[in-house]
């Protein structure tokens, strides 16, 4: 959470889901300049109740299915097929951040991320928006904040 806003304060432009601080980025800096994705926290609520969810999101999504049977496979680790047991393994018995559900959404958004970069102009732009927009985030701000609502104390300059 707060290393996206420490990246927002400088211009970087977020790929994220909707919540933490995400959501306050978001809010802030505008939707046009955060690349959204993925489920709504009370749509991944919805989807943990079922114990097979990740299965269901592995078998409707072909992108998915085969980016999973290539890294078991052993064609990102010199043919060794036990690199990313535990990873794959997770992401279909367990899943508990609800990577596969999210996948196709995150695929189609960075498909938007690479779009928008190619107009430079505009890129700069919302790079700009995101660091004017951000102050909200800075640690003076929040020191003023912590002095007056926690510390009850007053500046000493």
């Amino acid at each position: 959470g707060t290393g996206n806003m420490k990246f927002s304060l400088n211009g970087a432009l977020t790929i994220g889901t909707l919540d933490g601080a995400n959501v306050e980025i978001r809010e802030l800096v505008g939707a046009d300049n955060f690349f959204l994705f993925g489920m709504t926290a009370d749509e991944v609520v919805e989807r943990r109740r079922d114990a097979r969810h990740q299965a269901h999101a592995i078998d409707a999504s072909p992108r998915l299915r085969h980016a999973i049977d290539l890294i078991e496979s052993g064609v990102f680790s010199h043919g060794d097929r036990t690199t990313y047991q535990a990873l794959t393994e997770n992401l279909r018995t367990h899943d508990y951040f609800t990577v596969c559900a999210d996948f196709d959404s995150y695929w189609d958004v960075q498909r938007r991320v690479d779009h928008a970069w190619g107009d430079q102009d505009a890129w700069h732009r919302m790079a700009a928006l995101n660091t004017a927009r951000s102050g909200w985030f800075s640690s003076d701000r929040t020191i003023r904040g912590y002095m007056n609502d926690i510390w009850a104390i007053k500046p000493m300059i």
